[in-house]
């Protein structure tokens, strides 16, 4: 698929969303709800539940399926109160040693009058210096669209999983378009030149893993994620070095080789 065909398919109504992998690969799930400020955001869930043995703490956004469910969940694009929940429910996760698990999937962060106006950048700040210090292990799986900010938000963890087909990236083509060229319609020549596929992040540094999505939403494909995070939180977990190295794996990025050599 080109790039651009990648984007679309992980737009796709049909892939699972952040509830069925919650339902799927976590037991004893409660979802716990709002931020203890303004309100509570339906597009992102989150709680405490079971990883096997283990309790953890998991934060999804969802999109919703239907167009009423899609309205619901504001098409997966938190507000600042989203992302204010998340961060509580990590904090929580700290206080008690469980580990977080993420899944993320959004186009962005919602940019309405209404999210500006209640901080929706120093919110996303907030959870990018928040998670930076956490003392618990964190996971974050892209598994459809990660959009900016917004994704990144819920992604500064010690390992960055990707689907196949999910992308990931600073904005979206259409966007790019937009602001490059003003023309929309030169998103897939955008998407080529955004490097926004699982490859091209995992060849940057952006992840550290891409999961094939072989029987994608099916039986087996959840058993396999469900296996794969609770052998890396085993090890995670043994870490005594978790914080440097999340720091350090953050600082590295971008970094010109020229430099990268000079530190070492």
């Amino acid at each position: 698929m080109t790039p651009y065909e990648l984007v679309k398919s992980a737009r796709s109504g049909s892939r699972p969303t952040g509830l069925d992998y919650i339902a799927n690969i976590v037991t004893d799930f409660m979802e716990l709800h709002g931020d203890r400020r303004f309100a509570d955001d339906p597009a992102i869930v989150g709680g405490v539940g079971r990883l096997g043995d283990t309790p953890v703490t998991v934060i999804a956004i969802e999109k919703g399926r239907t167009a009423k469910e899609r309205a619901r969940r504001n098409s997966g694009s938190p507000n600042p109160e989203g992302y204010r929940k998340a961060l509580r429910l990590m904090k929580q996760a700290e206080k008690f040693g469980r580990p977080v698990i993420c899944f993320v999937d959004t186009a962005g962060a919602f940019c309405g009058i209404g999210a500006e106006e209640r901080g929706q950048g120093q919110a996303i700040a907030e959870n990018l210096l928040e998670m930076s210090t956490l003392c618990v292990p964190i996971i974050s799986v892209l598994v459809g669209e990660g959009g900016s900010g917004g994704a990144l938000a819920l992604a500064m963890a010690d390992r960055v999983w990707m689907l196949e087909n999910a992308v990931y990236s600073v904005i979206s083509p259409e966007g790019c378009a937009s602001i490059l060229w003003k023309d929309a319609a030169k998103a897939p020549e955008a998407a080529a030149s955004l490097g926004l596929t699982a490859a091209d992040a995992k060849a940057l540094g952006v992840i550290d893993k891409i999961l094939p999505e072989k029987d994608l939403g099916q039986t087996p494909f959840y058993e396999s994620l469900r296996r794969a995070l609770e052998a890396e939180l085993e090890g995670l977990s043994r870490d005594a070095e978790l914080l440097t190295k999340r720091y350090d794996r953050f600082r590295a990025m971008g970094a010109a080789e020229s430099l990268q050599k000079e530190t070492v």
